[in-house]
């Protein structure tokens, strides 16, 4: 397992990569170490953006009490994360044709620099600080035997981005290219992908469609939301449609992840928001069924999947099926638990800071 970046007195520079703006921060201890600023990002030209990003670390060395052991963030694809070389990206054209970032940022603060996708290390933060630890407590509390070592996870958002990782470690890929979650298919349209079904212009498009609305006087996610739960004038039939369209979209990406990993899932970004409006969907579609030849039913999961959202069904998560079982030709008893399960909670972190920290866990486990 990696260090726990709790207890490591480390400090780490940090960076969220925006198309407008860059904020810098710095974490120590898995705690923010100074306050955030942002800078404008300057991403017309290389010069400029490159000036801005020594300009804003600069300052972030400056306010740390200690020497910064490493600089470590999430960049937007397409990168070769694995070399800090970022690639051709629309939001920030003075990239195009390749940037060895990385390196420009080693070579003039004279520390290590690690680059990785944001999805990515959402879900490594959520599993070194945030679900991953709170539900292996729980079922401590509890006197559960069961663990989980393995978590899965996406965000919704203007996209659909997606992590994994395995006994600890972030699988990152032989391209690190691990986890990209948006180019599954799409089960409501198979020929588009998965997050055309799995972001906020498909809760909005879903809205205008059974609304009979133009595109254009399309709501927002948050607005869609207020419809659905009655709070705001709209119509509300068509507002609960886009968001249990979401997840059941949702629920089918989550499927085949959960059928690879075996273990628990998180769900963060913009739209996790209005879990409440998109989880039964998503649940009834993990919780599904496939029909054989003959057209007899069959669970789609090895798994039984719980809404770790819902007390009842966390309660429900917990206790299992434990019981004890003798071994034979002894008096002695083991307890089994007969019931694979997974579960799925939203970010407990916040998704920008799950994000922190897991650019944080990663530079510590690197260093370490």
């Amino acid at each position: 397992m990696p260090s726990d970046p709790n207890r490591d007195s480390r400090s780490v520079m940090t960076l969220d990569a925006g198309g407008t703006s860059f904020k810098f921060s710095a974490m120590q201890g898995g705690k923010l170490a100074i306050e955030p600023f942002a800078l404008p990002s300057n991403t017309h030209a290389l010069e400029a953006c490159l000036e801005t990003l020594v300009k804003g670390f600069e300052r972030v060395k400056s306010e740390l009490s200690t020497q910064p052991s490493a600089i470590s963030f999430a960049f937007p694809g397409p990168c070769d994360y694995r070399q800090g070389i970022v690639g051709d990206l629309p939001n920030l054209p003075c990239f195009r044709g390749g940037v060895p970032l990385g390196p420009f940022l080693e070579r003039h603060f004279g520390i290590p620099t690690f680059l990785n996708n944001d999805g990515d290390l959402f879900v490594y933060g959520e599993s070194m600080a945030g679900l991953l630890p709170e539900v292996n407590k729980r079922l401590e509390q509890a006197g559960s035997p069961k663990r989980y070592r393995n978590l899965c996870g996406v965000t919704l958002g203007t996209g659909f981005g997606g992590g994994i990782v395995i006994n600890g470690k972030l699988l990152r890929g032989d391209n690190v290219s691990g986890g990209e979650v948006w180019l599954m298919r799409n089960k409501l349209q198979p020929t588009t992908n998965a997050e055309e079904g799995a972001c906020i212009r498909a809760v909005q498009r879903s809205y205008c469609e059974a609304a009979a609305i133009t595109p254009g006087d399309a709501p927002s996610p948050k607005e869609i939301a207020a419809i659905a739960h009655g709070e705001s004038p709209g119509n509300q039939e068509a507002a609960r449609q886009a968001y249990q369209k979401l997840g059941e979209n949702v629920g089918d990406t989550l499927s085949q992840l959960v059928t690879l990993t075996d273990g628990l899932v998180v769900i963060g970004g913009g739209l996790s928001g209005a879990a409440k409006l998109f989880l039964p969907a998503l649940l009834d579609e993990m919780n599904g069924t496939y029909l054989s030849p003959s057209g007899t039913p069959f669970p789609r999961l090895v798994q039984k999947s719980f809404n770790l959202e819902d007390e009842d069904h966390f309660a429900r998560f917990v206790a299992g099926e434990t019981r004890q079982i003798t071994i034979p030709g002894t008096n002695d008893t083991l307890p089994y638990d007969p019931m694979p399960r997974t579960g799925v909670g939203i970010t407990r972190l916040g998704t920008s800071e799950a994000v922190a920290v897991g650019a944080y866990a990663y530079a510590i486990d690197q260093l370490s």
